[in-house]
């Protein structure tokens, strides 16, 4: 398992997940991909779109909320270990991986951290 794969997990339910951190831990930061919420986030979070176009057999949205006074941030992102994945989808590359590491930071997340989880 490394950085930039794309697994199916199982957190009650399958759902893709993309890794952000190397491997070596026993425990892996990833971030889920999501269904597009369908409507203008601006102002309260953005999406990056990941399917198709990089090799995946699904299509969604990576989506960070901003930090807002009174409300707790949900990115998504979700602590996971070997026992939690599935199958591996594929690899997103680099460019990719660096468009969600760019909009985890303006949600005041960084991979290291313990942010808030949904």
């Amino acid at each position: 398992m490394q950085r930039g794969e794309v697994w199916w997990a199982d957190f009650g339910e399958r759902r893709p997940v993309v890794l952000l951190s190397q491997a070596g831990d026993a425990k892996f930061r990833g971030v889920q991909i999501v269904d597009p919420a369908g409507r203008d986030l601006s102002g309260f979070g953005l999406e990056v779109t990941v399917g198709t176009a990089e090799g995946l057999p699904v299509e969604g949205v990576v989506r960070v909320a901003f930090p807002r006074p009174g409300m707790t941030p949900c990115t998504w992102l979700a602590t996971v270990t070997e026992r939690d994945v599935i199958e591996r989808v594929g690899v997103l590359p680099e460019a990719k991986i660096g468009e969600i590491e760019d909009a985890l930071r303006l949600g005041g997340t960084t991979v290291g951290l313990d942010p808030y989880e949904c």
